[in-house]
């Protein structure tokens, strides 16, 4: 067995620095640093990831209490922002079952934040504040709609295009030989992550907005046009760093997408868990405007330091843990 760290021990310090970059970033306007539990019970509703599940003995629970670790901070998070909180942001742990490789690991490291009173354009802007210097780079980041995307990259267009057309142009442009059925959302994904993803951010940051409401089960639609969610994720060479959304706030509406998500997780075959009535809870009681961001810091570390894979960026892989 091999016991030593999966990172050398410089990268190290300077994953220490640039976490406490981080933390001086938001400390300057005024954002608190907050904790939220890492069990929860409710996992995640959405058909692309999977909870890791644990149970409770003790007092009250002597027949076991099902507990999810979670996938993101997202849902205590809100809870804290109905309860007044203003601006908060957190640097946590988050844990995601069946993923693991170069770029991705079962447990990682978590930022994320949400700005009350402020929509993903305005949010936008800060996260390029925050990341740019970070990796060094000049100019403004390119803002591209999800549809401009597709148009550009695959010649096709995402919100009109069918399914059989969806097939063929991932068949035209040799994104593997996975079969995604009737799922207009999964042909999407596959040429998105497949094709297009990989041009993204090449010499600089690129924003991917305005992504199908379908694929946004946690954003306000567009005012301008229902088809697309106030959604954005951000890339740099190829890779994804983070993702956002202008938060939805409505209990009801937000209460349809979870069950959905749980008819689309039946009809997969995929685990069930409960909804988070916490959550719900607070939504109805007044979630305030606002937008939030969820971004991967080893990914983040491994682009500024010129890392290739995420071990290197982690003191303990998940071979090592």
């Amino acid at each position: 067995m091999n016991w030593q760290p999966s990172s050398e021990l410089a990268t190290l310090h300077e994953r220490a620095r640039i976490l406490a970059e981080v933390r001086a970033f938001f400390a300057e306007r005024g954002v608190l640093e907050v904790e939220t539990p890492l069990l929860g019970r409710a996992g995640t509703s959405d058909p692309q990831l999977e909870s890791f599940t644990t149970q409770y003995f003790g007092p009250g629970h002597a027949a076991g209490l099902p507990l999810y670790l979670h996938t993101s901070p997202e849902f205590a998070m809100k809870r804290l922002l109905a309860a007044g909180s203003g601006p908060i942001y957190q640097i946590c742990k988050v844990f995601r079952q069946g993923e693991a490789g170069r770029r991705h690991n079962p447990e990682f490291s978590m930022l994320e934040w949400y700005r009350p009173g402020w929509d993903h354009h305005r949010l936008m802007d800060e996260v390029e504040a925050l990341v740019a210097p970070m990796l060094g780079l000049q100019g403004t980041a390119r803002r591209l709609d999800y549809r401009d995307a597709f148009v550009e990259y695959a010649d096709i267009d995402p919100l009109e295009e069918t399914i059989p057309g969806l097939r063929a142009c991932a068949q035209r442009l040799g994104c593997g030989g996975m079969e995604m059925g009737e799922s207009r959302d999964g042909w999407l994904d596959l040429i998105l992550s497949h094709h297009i993803e990989p041009q993204l951010g090449r010499g600089g940051l690129c924003f991917l907005q305005h992504y199908p409401a379908s694929q946004a089960a946690l954003a306000r639609l567009s005012p301008q046009d229902p088809r697309v969610a106030e959604r954005f994720e951000l890339y740099c060479q190829g890779i994804e760093l983070a993702n956002g959304f202008h938060e939805l706030s409505d209990a009801a509406e937000q209460r349809r997408r979870f069950e959905q998500d749980l008819v689309t997780r039946r009809e997969r075959g995929l685990a069930e868990s409960p909804i988070d009535e916490a959550l719900l809870a607070a939504l109805a009681d007044g979630l305030p405007d606002c937008a939030g961001v969820a971004l991967g810091l080893d990914r983040l570390i491994m682009l500024a330091l010129g890392i290739e894979s995420i071990g290197e960026v982690q003191a303990f892989d998940f071979e090592r843990c």
